[in-house]
């Protein structure tokens, strides 16, 4: 495949995949973190690789736009790492919610792409982190790749990107920004615009 022809594929995939994407459940993911909001929850936001990335920039946004006490095991990295140097990596966040004492009214938003397997040894922090959740009664919403992962599985909402198993990671990535700040824009969860958004209105 000519450098041509997989630019063109690649994204007529990302269109496709848009397409595919079930706006009703992002509707419900925008309900269920407003509930959280409005009954004086915290949103903790999980993610390794990537999804930690994601997860730094979703706080700000959830926070700054929403209004939702947001917060992200991954952006302490001198606690995360003392977790996993002297209890291990498995416990990381699981221990760490606990500290932050995880209620009923908080809720977990996971990014992954596989999304966690206990029976595969795979993400077991995200496991166990979605584990614990489900013991204590907290909301757990996912953007993932896979339909049978623990995050997909046990989740209150969830999204499966429809990616081709080949780039498979690529394009579930690329779409766990896009409904993040289709979330953060959403009618039922954002407070106020954006800063460029805020001066075209102004200037409109």
């Amino acid at each position: 495949m000519s450098d041509q022809s997989f630019s063109a594929t690649f994204l007529a995939e990302a269109a496709e995949i848009a397409g595919k994407i079930d706006p009703q459940q992002v509707d419900a993911m925008a309900e269920r973190l407003a509930a959280v909001r409005e009954g004086g929850g915290r949103l903790f936001i999980l993610g390794v690789g990537g999804g930690a990335g994601h997860a730094s920039h979703a706080v700000n946004d959830f926070r700054k736009l929403c209004g939702i006490e947001s917060y992200a095991p991954t952006d302490n990295v001198s606690e995360l790492t003392a977790r996993t140097n002297d209890e291990g990596w498995e416990t990381s966040f699981e221990a760490w919610l606990e500290t932050s004492r995880l209620s009923a009214e908080d809720a977990l938003l996971v990014f992954s792409v596989g999304g966690g397997s206990r029976e595969r040894n795979v993400s077991m922090n995200l496991v166990k982190a979605i584990e614990l959740a489900k013991r204590v009664g907290a909301g757990v919403v996912s953007i993932v790749g896979k339909p049978d992962g623990t995050a997909a599985q046990e989740s209150d909402v969830a999204i499966v990107v429809p990616a081709p198993p080949e780039r498979l990671t690529p394009h579930t990535e690329a779409f766990q920004a896009v409904v993040w700040h289709l979330l953060v824009s959403h009618p039922s969860l954002a407070t106020k615009p954006g800063k460029w958004e805020s001066l075209a209105a102004s200037t409109g």
